[in-house]
């Protein structure tokens, strides 16, 4: 009776997979048996996405295809011990996260910030937004990364995953290890500071314009 419940446990949480995932465990497991070409197939489905995650905390093309280097490594050393009650990508982003996360603080020791000194609560601001039309637009693409990189650590990471990479709260809060709440509550902060950023930034602009001088 208790190997029967096991089964009918097993199987109804397979038919709640999606296609995608369901794809992705097919192709874990015959990783684990050996198969090379099933681990390079998960790389191809991954590889687009893990770069642009990389690349939207980094801003840097180079350090990005490092670290999702570095990260595909990872995975297929710790494959055999993968745990299939979390979806792949979720594994995935979570070490690119992390991957660029210390890049970062390696880069510059002296711009880290603790999360906790950041930031004064505020009040919830309903439709608050980056300019994604402007983010779409390749003349833009490095201001974009160079307002990113003045936010400290975790509220750009869920700002990169959030607005440039679009993923749901939920599945940000599994990859960076914290609640539902305090995702959407960086996200928020996140916003706000990169609203102040982009706003100098276009101030300085005008201003330089103003006299004749380069922006």
């Amino acid at each position: 009776m208790h190997s029967f419940s096991r089964f009918v446990t097993r199987n109804a949480t397979a038919t709640e997979l999606t296609p995608e995932r369901r794809l992705d465990n097919e192709l874990i497991r015959s990783a684990q048996r050996g198969e090379r070409d099933a681990f390079a197939e998960l790389v191809k489905l991954y590889h687009a996405r893990a770069y642009w995650v990389a690349y939207g905390l980094l801003g840097d093309e180079e350090d990005a295809r490092d670290v999702v280097q570095d990260a595909f490594i990872r995975v297929l050393g710790a494959l055999e011990r993968f745990d299939f009650a979390q979806s792949f990508y979720t594994w995935l982003y979570r070490i690119i996260v992390n991957l660029s996360i210390d890049r970062l603080r390696r880069r510059s020791k002296a711009r880290s910030v603790a999360i906790d000194d950041v930031a004064e609560p505020v009040a919830e601001v309903q439709g608050e937004q980056i300019p994604s039309d402007r983010i779409e637009s390749g003349e833009t693409k490095k201001e974009v990364h160079a307002v990113l990189e003045t936010l400290p650590e975790k509220y750009k990471a869920v700002m990169v995953l959030r607005e440039l990479n679009g993923l749901s709260c939920k599945e940000i809060a599994r990859i960076v290890h914290c609640s539902h709440a305090t995702v959407r509550w960086r996200l928020h902060v996140a916003r706000k500071f990169f609203k102040d950023a982009w706003e100098r930034r276009e101030r300085l602009r005008e201003q330089q314009q103003q006299i004749g001088e380069p922006s």
